[in-house]
């Protein structure tokens, strides 16, 4: 290992810059530097010589040119144990950099700002700055390279206390964290580029995707599983990871799977909601001029499964939503707010999480599902039915208005029901939720006895069918159990036989033409 002699300094996030600076010249390490850190470093009386001196080649191209030069990049690239390259190196006239601390120019934080045109993004991508670090961390054995701020104490100290050597191992973990970087800032890059003006999911041919951890979990989705949790890039908006939690227990895996599929089933609506959720699936929704009132009615739908429960609210919690939900355990309440008296009958059960998120912010455009050896992806559910009263009744008898209200209602929440999905609703609330059967018919007996274990009477309730009906014993069913209306996408071979099943029992039924499978 030789002593570090000089160093390179070009950073755009300037955090502890000047000590790290001030540190280096005490050991008698010479620093070259460009641009705004040459000059924030002379500003705090730190002896620098400018990159354009020590190459004998000044800045072109309004900036955009500094240190693509032989003089910096072969002091990066030479081996210290070559003796071929040590005599390229003095017949050149090349120095010696031992050190490079050098971040990027802030890509990520130009294009998430409103506003930002697509020129800023262009001009945001780093050339000169990914060059050196790949450089110095592909020569790690000989070269020094921080990319993160978070690293300068450490490195600083090992030079203290080494006589300017870092070791080994320190000089490996920082030339991995490089390539991390820069891996992530070019993914950036070009899934902001492939994506740009683009409304809808792209598929690229070339898939890049890059995660920032943002913490360890607990465990997976079972305790001897490990888990953590990652945050999307360039997603814009506010997010479930974003999400503040004013109080309760770290969340886990499961917690932050339940919460995701609330916030996105809660999102359908516009009018006070309330959605509880339970291992994935929506056990009680509802709709209502308040939302106290919203919540009360969701709850009535399945009491014993909202035990445990996520719920989401999208409207402020007050002192008599508080109230209502502390005589039932949850996990973890959901809402854009939560009113100070709210807050203080909520800490009286300390270890309920309480997350506050913004509701009206849009979900991301694709999901992706992981599967052995690959990736599905596609974009997210956002079909909706345009125009409720539009739909044409295939049977006899057409749907009431409260009839279409109701369809309107189960349809936005059908799609958030794992497949096969079946719910009984009224107007402006859930009555019964079968979810997950492998037969559309058991999906339909699971929802009646869902309401009738909670004293449901379904009674003029409608149906809404996640995909076609494949026999009319589904019909029989509901009708018997008390439907009056189905809301179905149709498109079975047995679609007459369904229809006349209808009709024989006097229902209105819809077909949308469009399905709604969660696998």
């Amino acid at each position: 290992m030789a002593r570090v002699q000089r160093a390179l300094i070009s950073v755009s996030d300037k955090t502890g810059i000047v000590e790290l600076a001030k540190g280096l010249r005490a050991l008698g390490i010479e620093i070259l530097s460009t641009g705004g850190t040459a000059k924030r470093l002379r500003n705090e009386r730190v002896r620098i010589v400018d990159v354009s001196q020590y190459t004998g080649f000044p800045e072109l191209l309004g900036g955009r040119l500094k240190t693509l030069h032989p003089k910096i990049h072969g002091a990066l690239l030479w081996r210290r144990d070559s003796d071929q390259d040590a005599r390229e190196i003095k017949a050149n006239r090349i120095s010696t950099i031992d050190m490079v601390v050098v971040n990027l120019y802030p890509f990520e934080e130009t294009v998430s700002r409103p506003g930002a045109t697509f020129d800023d993004a262009i001009e945001n991508i780093d050339i000169g700055g990914p060059t050196m670090l790949r450089a110095a961390a592909k020569n790690f054995k000989d070269v020094i390279v921080i990319v993160d701020p978070s690293d300068y104490s450490r490195v600083l100290e090992e030079l203290k206390s080494h006589d300017r050597e870092v070791s080994y191992d320190t000089k490996f973990y920082l030339a991995k964290k490089v390539f991390s970087h820069t891996a992530r800032y070019d993914t950036l890059i070009s899934n902001y580029l492939a994506t740009h003006g683009v409304k809808e999911a792209v598929f690229p041919d070339t898939l890049n995707r890059s995660y920032l951890k943002v913490s360890d979990l607990r465990y997976g989705e079972n305790p001897h599983q490990r888990a953590a949790l990652y945050k999307e890039p360039l997603y814009r908006d506010i997010s479930l990871v974003d999400a503040k939690i004013l109080q309760g227990k770290e969340m886990s895996y499961n917690n932050y799977l339940d919460s995701s599929a609330a916030v996105d089933l809660v999102k359908e609506f516009s009018e006070p909601a309330a959605v509880i959720v339970k291992h994935n699936n929506p056990c009680g929704v509802a709709v209502a001029d308040t939302i106290h009132a919203a919540y009360k009615k969701a709850f009535e739908t399945d009491p014993v499964s909202a035990f445990g429960g996520v719920i989401a609210l999208n409207r402020d919690v007050n002192a008599a939503v508080a109230r209502e939900i502390l005589s039932l355990f949850v996990e973890i309440i959901i809402a854009p707010v939560f009113e100070p008296d709210a807050l203080k009958l909520l800490s009286e059960k300390p270890n309920i999480r309480l997350l506050v998120l913004d509701l009206n912010k849009k979900s991301p455009l694709m999901d992706i599902r992981k599967i052995q050896g690959g990736l599905l992806v596609q974009d997210r559910d956002s079909g909706m039915i345009d125009d409720f009263e539009a739909l044409k009744a295939v049977t006899k008898r057409r749907p009431s208005d409260d009839e279409l209200a109701a369809m309107e209602f189960a349809w936005k929440v059908c799609k958030h029901i794992k497949s096969n999905a079946i719910i009984y609703t009224s107007k402006d609330r859930s009555l019964g939720i079968g979810a997950g059967q492998t037969s559309r018919v058991d999906s339909a007996r699971v929802g009646a006895m869902k309401a009738g274990n909670s004293g449901i009477s379904l009674k003029g309730s409608v149906v809404a069918s996640d995909a076609f009906f494949p026999n009319r014993d589904g019909i029989d069913f509901i009708a018997e159990a008390g439907a009056t209306a189905v809301i179905q996408p149709g498109g079975s071979i047995k679609d007459n036989d369904v229809i006349a099943a209808a009709d024989e029992h006097n229902m209105a039924m819809v077909f949308t033409g469009m399905r709604h499978f969660r696998h």
